[in-house]
């Protein structure tokens, strides 16, 4: 069955991406995610005693002694041990970096820990508020989230239309868009909102930026590059969180997953304005043992539904993948 065809057929159900689907917050585990994406929808978080028995200290980025977290296996149970830790409320936590307290986002904590990995809690700091004309169709920003709600910028293009505000900078949580508040917002609905603000008007944004420490101040960042090397974890094994479903404990990624993900995550930001490792690791793991475009289509509606990929992208990603089985890159 064409590619083409068969998309526009479900199109009707796809217009609108629901917002409760934590991809960025969670990520099957190696060799069976479609499955068990599928199977464990649903399903309430394990009890405690079947939780993998693993401890990993934490600080507060700008600053904290040093806690110890464990029994956790999503993302939001992850910022409810931290925020218990150092009696704070989870809301508080704008976003984890692993083994830097910088606001470094190739260190940003996704869906996957290494088992000697050092956590990072960026808490929320000054609120700002900024008006932007969009002088130019694109703004230059890249949109991530950290799986509990909260959006924020994972990259700013050098030159762009929001690199001239000097006041928007990477790591800043988008909290409202021209007054409407998009906390619970996944990032790919905050890009296309942006994306579809009219050219030649102003529009406002009101952001919170991560407390910084007095040493951490220092010129303003750019975020991760493209080209950057988005490798995360130094442990031997990974805990790799889910939404759905317990977290496993799994070897370090293969490095035909390694550039096979790069290569989705550079065409995810070309195509959506996103940057999601997460995403893009659930992609590869999907089309991996498809033999067909259409057959790897029809497997990314089936595991990742409240997203509407344009033929083209589906494409690409499969030829990316298909690069990377045979070492091409």
């Amino acid at each position: 069955m064409p590619l083409g065809p068969w998309r526009k057929k479900n199109k009707s159900t796809k217009e609108h991406l629901v917002e409760n689907e934590e991809v960025s917050g969670g990520l099957a585990g190696a060799g069976s995610l479609a499955k068990s994406a599928v199977n464990g929808a649903g399903l309430p978080p394990p009890p405690a005693n079947l939780r993998p028995k693993l401890v990993f200290h934490t600080q507060l980025a700008h600053g904290s002694p040093t806690g110890r977290i464990e029994g956790f296996t999503n993302v939001k149970e992850l910022y409810a041990k931290i925020a218990e830790v150092f009696h704070i409320s989870p809301p508080e936590i704008l976003f984890c970096t692993l083994n830097t307290h910088k606001i470094d986002m190739d260190k940003l904590l996704g869906g996957q820990i290494g088992l000697e990995d050092f956590i990072f809690a960026h808490i929320r700091g000054i609120k700002k508020e900024v008006e932007v004309h969009k002088s130019e169709d694109a703004l230059g920003l890249t949109i991530t989230d950290n799986g509990a709600g909260y959006a924020f910028i994972k990259r700013i293009k050098e030159g762009s239309v929001v690199d001239g505000v000097k006041v928007i900078c990477v790591g800043d949580h988008i909290e409202c868009i021209n007054g409407r508040n998009i906390v619970g917002t996944r990032h790919y609905e905050v890009a296309r909102m942006l994306k579809d603000l009219p050219r030649d008007k102003s529009f406002t944004l009101k952001l919170v930026e991560p407390m910084k420490a007095f040493e951490m101040l220092e010129p303003r960042s750019k975020g991760a590059k493209p080209g950057s090397d988005n490798k995360i974890g130094t442990g031997r094994g990974t805990l790799r969180l889910r939404s759905k479903g317990p977290a496993t404990v799994e070897e370090e990624p293969t490095e035909f997953e390694e550039k096979a993900v790069k290569k989705v995550d550079d065409l995810l930001e070309s195509y959506m304005g996103i940057r999601d490792t997460e995403l893009a690791a659930t992609m590869v793991e999907v089309g991996r043992d498809k033999k067909n475009p259409d057959e790897f289509a029809m497997a990314l509606d089936e595991t990742l539904g409240d997203f509407a990929f344009p033929d083209e992208f589906v494409f690409d990603v499969w030829g990316a993948i298909g690069d990377a089985k045979q070492g091409r890159f």
